[in-house]
């Protein structure tokens, strides 16, 4: 699957919030190299202005490009692009054996986060992930002069937003897709396959054991397990997986059945923690609660009206702020996020990052529960 272009909805209107623009280390070093190679402040003040006002539409990401169109009313639309240099086949080389080095590094990736270590690591290999100073380069159609306008400066601030959900964002940036970098991860962590070149007229007449009698139809016999504690998680593994193909249920690709690993496994969530939220998640709903909690979205307007009338109802007062379907209440240490199968989920705030809190339900059941 060609996952080197990705495009991302307009967040739309998103209420300011205190402290920093970004959440994630990575997201604030993003904003601050764009900001440290501003010629001007006001252009980044108008940015921010027009970031937090929905003004920027879809944003497509690919390698080495941002690029959306940008409303400067009353001035009009205006094409904005962003430019990242890509890294080479062979800085790329040096930084999934980075990552394949250590397991909690791509344990860490596949749950969205971007550990400082790894980042650290791939600088001693010479890959610079983040961008610094002069690295990012707007382009814009408006007839500003300054580097970078308001309209770019608005597109990298929403960027610190998608940075912050999903760090294969930068890398893609950076010139290659989540897909094929893991693929490329599987194949340097996959056993070493022992090729001895066996003719086919060696092979055929190799003596076999006989087959064992028939037992009827519809009947097999029984298979003899090996003793020990890591049979049982692979068999439940196995059975799962039947249930799901016969259930007709969507098949999962490797984060997602990691993650369903983890839930069922305190162990695997002990030796890789960094999987703790998203196996929350699933152990709270299954696999729309992990997209619930990964992959934000623009919810309809009339379904966003609703959600602010029953909340502003039930909040008495206090601020809630929204940012596409996460709708947040700081005064009451709550956060509803609304997932695509239409069920809201509660999350609470530990440490300073949104935890899920418990099983999806409609929205008034949760604020009489969590509120």
């Amino acid at each position: 699957m060609n996952d080197r272009v990705r495009g991302f909805p307009a967040f739309g209107v998103v209420k300011r919030r205190a402290g920093r623009f970004a959440r994630s280390w990575w997201g604030q070093a993003w904003i601050k190299a764009m900001e440290d190679s501003a010629l001007a402040l006001e252009p980044l003040k108008r940015g921010r202005r027009f970031a937090y006002a929905g003004r920027v539409g879809t944003i497509t990401v690919s390698p080495g490009r941002l690029s959306a169109t940008v409303d400067g009313s009353p001035d009009g639309l205006f094409q904005t692009r962003v430019t990242l240099a890509r890294l080479s086949d062979a800085d790329w080389e040096r930084f999934l054996d980075r990552v394949a080095a250590r397991a909690s590094h791509l344990a860490a990736l596949l749950d969205k986060d971007m550990p400082q270590d790894l980042v650290s690591a791939a600088e001693d290999a010479g890959v610079e992930l983040l961008p610094g100073i002069g690295d990012l380069e707007p382009e814009c159609d408006c007839p500003g002069w300054e580097l970078p306008c308001e309209h770019a400066a608005a597109l990298c601030y929403q960027v610190s937003w998608l940075l912050d959900a999903d760090p294969f964002v930068l890398l893609l940036l950076r010139g290659r897709g989540e897909r094929e970098l893991l693929d490329a991860l599987n194949l340097r962590n996959a056993p070493p396959v022992e090729r001895r070149g066996v003719s086919g007229a060696a092979a055929y007449a190799r003596e076999l054991p006989p087959l064992p009698e028939p037992l009827g139809a519809g009947v097999f016999a029984p298979v003899e397990l090996p003793p020990g504690p890591e049979v049982a998680p692979l068999a439940a593994n196995a059975a799962e997986q039947a249930r799901r193909l016969l259930a007709g249920e969507p098949a999962l690709d490797l984060r997602q059945d990691t993650v369903r690993l983890a839930a069922s496994d305190a162990g695997l969530r002990a030796r890789y923690p960094e999987l703790g939220r998203a196996a929350a998640a699933w152990s709270n709903g299954g696999l729309a609660a992990l997209k619930t909690l990964e992959s934000p979205w623009t919810p309809p307007k009339q379904a966003h009206a609703r959600a602010m009338a029953a909340l502003e109802a039930a909040c008495d007062g206090d601020v809630v702020e929204v940012a596409r379907n996460w709708f947040t209440v700081p005064d009451r240490d709550l956060q509803l996020r609304l997932g695509r199968d239409e069920r809201w989920y509660p999350y609470r705030d530990q440490h300073g990052e949104w935890w899920p809190a418990g099983p999806p339900a409609d929205l008034p059941t949760l604020l009489a529960t969590y509120g």
